[in-house]
């Protein structure tokens, strides 16, 4: 385990509306605020777009996803990190239950949803630590590195 530590900067509270696409927008408003490391609480609904639902097989060799299609409105909780990748740009992870007529399922909305008629978003801003999503060679992911241990 590797650990940094920092300390709770600003904090943004914003309505997504209907049609905004996540994570896209959310990577827009870091980039606009220039918030570098955070984490952020979603509630609210979704619709459209596919979630990643786990990898096919077992292992951690470049794993290949499942990905899902959202059928229709969901309401959907989640919870998210925001941190820069290899070229500074902030790159948003966020894993989220989606629920409709007494289903749900769960997964990394990485591939995109968009929003249905409202999602609350609140983003914490963490200063003070220095860390970095850097391309993983043995899974093919971006993975979250803490720079200053």
């Amino acid at each position: 385990m590797k650990i940094g530590e920092g300390k709770l900067g600003r904090v943004f509270v914003a309505r997504l509306e209907d049609g905004d696409k996540l994570p896209d927008c959310i990577e827009h408003l870091a980039m606009e605020k220039r918030i570098l490391t955070g984490y952020a609480v979603l509630v609210g609904g979704i619709r459209d777009g596919n979630i990643v639902v786990g990898p096919r097989q077992p292992g951690i060799e470049k794993p290949e996803p499942i990905l899902l299609p959202v059928d229709g409105v969901h309401e959907v909780v989640g919870i998210g990190t925001i941190a820069p990748d290899e070229e500074g740009s902030p790159v948003f992870h966020i894993h989220a239950a989606l629920g409709r007529s007494g289903q749900t399922v769960t997964g990394c909305l990485r591939p995109g949803v968009t929003t249905w008629l409202v999602g609350e978003i609140i983003i914490f801003e963490i200063t003070g630590v220095s860390v970095a999503r850097l391309h993983d060679e043995v899974s093919g992911f971006s993975l979250l590195n803490i720079l200053n241990d």
